[in-house]
């Protein structure tokens, strides 16, 4: 920590341009005395990160944000993962395109870790994960993290997110932080909204060159009309008995693709006569050249969510929800061009665009029960989810049956399972030796989780036989997401046990210390301790410091550990399986695979919160140091790991990956949060917030096995271009300032977000390709035509900023212009309109 907090002074600008930009901001509103609030307002209560009650934001050991409903809904997205990326400069939502099921599920990260080391919670109850793994070259890539976008935002009354880790507090996955989703518990009222929005942009891209003759005339540059998205959705309180409620919410969202291709040059049709020398043919000054699908997919999504609680005559409160969703979902392959050996011309004549469409269903639900004896508070309760996503390939062939190919697959899916029972013991205990009680939480958990995996139909993977025009052999499956075989076919489950307690005290009036410990047992991997101490000192009502020291952990999960997929490709005419093995598949032993062990981490965190007045400034240091990170290798396919598994018994493997655990990572940073609230009788109330990020991550060991070190040449396990991902692939820094104002019927909502520059690998250093830093503006107004009718007009991303367009060699073909991992995705402006009724 100490390296870190003498880092080359950018810790210390970052804080001091925070500070100085919100005097500046704000130093207009402070000269005005008889403006100027009087009295702070009203303390935000949190209870994630601590188990005593009424606890304040601003009053905890450990960052904690608080993100009203009301903050969410006023940003212009319907998302809930874009919406927390606009006002958390710690979180980040990147939206990659052409990456299969990636495209339809995509993860957060919080900190700059992995999107399977940040823990979401529903009302404090551990939300289950998407069956996802992300195995293309993405941000996360190798992780299957919680889709929070299957949580309507009607549903939602605040989100906290607890930016520090807590494995000890809540188990796996805390390493990063924690978010939870608090519901909404209306009794009566209700209110619904509309909106709809399209992408009014126009972008540009690096001009690639064409075939010799060829005779286009290439542009550079393109407007685009698209990404119609429409949204309505709402909420409802009943009544049940006399004090208890029931609060339903339901959303349907509607959304076309958004397509940011570049031009495609190459030659679509084969020459007119002679092959070599023949004429072009006329075809090729008329072809659709934005062939690609860059950016978001056609999207249907239908969410009902149920929370209901009621407090019976004893004094006990039975409580639950339940929800279910439905998201049907097309996105793309790249286009296979009329003369590629990936066609037949008979089926498509000008070629053909694979679509690939999941349907994703995710059904959770919870029931438990809260009660009071011998002065404990009690609580216990049973929570299952499951997220299932199946795959139909559309609009494709399979090369190798030849013209009697369907065009339409079945490419099976996958599922995952998740049943956790938990029990928790509050009470505080007086002591004579302490100004106040000791708290004391103790609990147990027991989850059950189950992954399956399933096969398409046999035309989706199978080889066929047929024959490409030089007699080779052509390549099986459907084309663009070649089905799961019945040997990837896998349904297996796991169980694991934890017990904790977690004691919080203030041992003199201003030292307040937190000390919880956790001990699980996994059936797949054994067992781990953590523990975590945190303290804070109130050295005024205005200055406090607060600081803490932990140890986490991480399960592999059952995706990781089970996962598999094959595809046949020919080498030299003869048929090799690429394969994504099991760590205990017999193959992957041979190259060096274990079972799947825990990540390791270890968290040090230092942070000032100060008050000035109504201005709260806190500013928390971090480091992050994770042992055995769990990573999906390289392809392995150099001829001398086909001859080497030959050898062994594993003849027809021509290709393979596995997941491994052996990437130790360092992450320092600092988060930065500056909020001034102005209430003004002449001018309305504002809200100032300004809130920075700053991330860096460094790679200190990366995987190697005995195996494949002895082979000659080595085949790299983990490459140049996956540990720039994790050290360059997020933004080092990110800073959102903010305001908010309210006068009488109108209301005014802006930001400006400036995310740091990312780096986009190449095949050796001197390739490697800068993104530069870019700041995107959001900006919003509404007008209150009645008391219950509220009109809102907005614009996300006003002036249209891309990320810098790659160069063609780090494109396919140049037709995909723009990284994946640009961290504000590259769909350009999004104008929106949106009506509200409350009721």
């Amino acid at each position: 920590m100490e390296k870190f907090l003498a880092q080359p002074q950018l810790q210390r600008r970052l804080l001091s341009a925070a500070v100085g930009t919100l005097f500046v901001t704000t130093g207009t509103a402070w000269a005005q005395s008889a403006d100027a609030p009087v009295a702070a307002p009203e303390a935000t209560v949190v209870v994630t990160g601590t188990r005593v009650s009424n606890r304040s934001v601003l009053d905890t050991a450990s960052a904690v944000d608080v993100i009203s409903a009301k903050t969410l809904n006023n940003n212009g997205v319907t998302e809930v993962s874009e919406s927390l990326s606009k006002v958390l400069p710690a979180l980040n939502f990147p939206r990659p395109g052409l990456t299969d099921g990636t495209d339809t599920v995509r993860p957060v990260t919080l900190r700059g870790l992995a999107p399977d080391q940040v823990l979401v919670l529903v009302n404090s109850k551990r939300r289950h994960a998407s069956s996802l793994v992300n195995v293309n070259g993405t941000i996360g890539r190798g992780s299957a993290s919680t889709d929070i976008n299957t949580l309507p935002a009607g549903i939602i009354n605040t989100v906290e997110v607890l930016r520090d880790g807590a494995a000890a507090q809540y188990g796996s996955d805390a390493i990063a932080g924690v978010i939870n989703f608090r519901l909404r518990e209306n009794r009566s009222g209700g209110a619904l909204s509309a909106t709809g929005g399209v992408r009014k942009t126009e972008y540009s891209f690096n001009p690639v060159a064409q075939p010799t003759g060829l005779g286009l005339s290439v542009p550079t540059e393109r407007k685009r009309t698209d990404g119609q998205t429409y949204t309505v959705g709402g909420w409802k309180g009943f009544e049940l008995g006399d004090d208890g409620f029931l609060t339903v919410a339901a959303e349907l969202k509607q959304q076309q693709h958004s397509e940011r291709s570049a031009y495609d040059t190459r030659q679509f049709y084969p020459r007119v006569g002679n092959a070599a020398t023949g004429a072009f043919d006329p075809r090729e000054l008329t072809a659709n050249r934005y062939d690609t699908w860059s950016g978001d997919p056609n999207l249907k999504q239908a969410t009902l969510f149920a929370n209901a609680g009621q407090t019976l005559a004893s004094g006990q409160k039975i409580y639950g929800w339940a929800s279910y969703q439905r998201r049907e979902s097309e996105s793309a392959a790249f286009f296979r061009r009329p003369l590629q050996d990936e066609n037949i011309a008979a089926i498509y004549p000008d070629g053909y665009l694979p679509v690939i469409e999941p349907t994703v269903t995710d059904f959770s639900a919870a029931l438990g029960t809260t009660w009071s004896g011998q002065g404990w508070d009690y609580d216990t309760s049973l929570t299952y989810g499951k997220n299932k996503m199946a795959f139909d390939v559309t609009n494709t062939l399979n090369r190798s049956i030849g013209p009697a190919s369907k065009t339409d697959f079945d490419a099976g899916g996958f599922a995952y399972e998740q049943l956790s029972a938990n029990f928790s013991a509050v009470r505080p205990v007086a002591a004579a030796f302490l100004p106040k009680p000791l708290n004391v939480a103790v609990g147990a958990e027991a989850r059950w989780e189950n992954y399956e995996l399933w096969a398409g139909e046999a035309d989706s993977y199978r080889y066929g036989g047929a024959l490409l025009a030089n007699g080779t052999p052509s390549a099986a499956g459907a084309q663009g997401f070649p089905g799961y075989r019945p040997e990837n076919a896998v349904d297996k489950g796991r169980h694991s046990t934890g017990a904790f307690i977690d004691l919080e005290t203030n041992l003199t009036d201003k030292l307040l210390t937190s000390l919880a410990a956790r001990a699980e047992h996994y059936s797949d991997f054994g067992s781990n301790v953590t523990g975590k101490l945190a303290a804070r000192y109130d050295f005024t009502p205005e200055f406090a410091l607060r600081g803490s020291v932990q140890n986490g952990f991480r399960a592999p999960s059952p995706q990781q550990q089970l996962y598999t997929s094959t595809s046949t490709n020919f080498i030299d005419g003869v048929p090799f399986d690429i394969v994504t093995l099991r760590p205990t598949d017999a193959a992957a032993v041979a190259l060096g695979a274990k079972p799947l062990d825990a990540e390791k981490s270890v968290n040090f965190s230092l942070g000032a919160v100060m008050r000035f007045g109504v201005l709260s400034i806190t500013a928390d240091a971090y480091r992050i140091d994770i042992d055995n990170r769990i990573v999906l290798s390289e392809n392995l396919n150099a001829v001398n790991v086909r001859n080497y598994l030959a050898a062994r018994g594993y003849a027809g493997i021509g290709g393979a990956r596995f997941f491994i655990n052996g990437v130790d990572t360092r992450t320092d940073g600092i988060d930065i949060v500056a909020n001034y609230p102005w209430r003004s009788p002449g001018y309305g109330k504002f809200d100032f917030t300004l809130a920075g990020n700053y991330n860096k991550t460094d790679v200190k060991r990366v995987p190697q096995t005995a195996e494949l070190a002895a082979l000659n040449p080595a085949p790299v396990l983990f490459g140049r271009a996956n540990v720039i991902s994790l050290e360059q692939g997020q933004p080092k820094n990110k800073i959102t300032a903010s305001v908010n104002w309210e006068q009488a019927a109108w209301g005014v909502s802006a930001s400006a977000t400036r995310y740091g520059e990312i780096v986009s690998a190449g095949t050796t250093a001197a390739t490697d390709v800068t993104v530069s830093a870019k700041t995107i503006v959001n900006a919003e107004g509404r007008y209150a035509l009645t008391k219950q009718t509220q009109l809102a007009l907005g614009a996300d991303n006003l002036f249209d900023i891309y990320p810098d367009a790659l160069p063609a060699a780090l494109t396919s073909n140049a037709a995909a212009p723009f990284s994946n991992r640009a961290p504000f995705g590259r769909g350009g402006r999004f104008v929106y309109a949106r009506v509200n009724y409350t009721f």
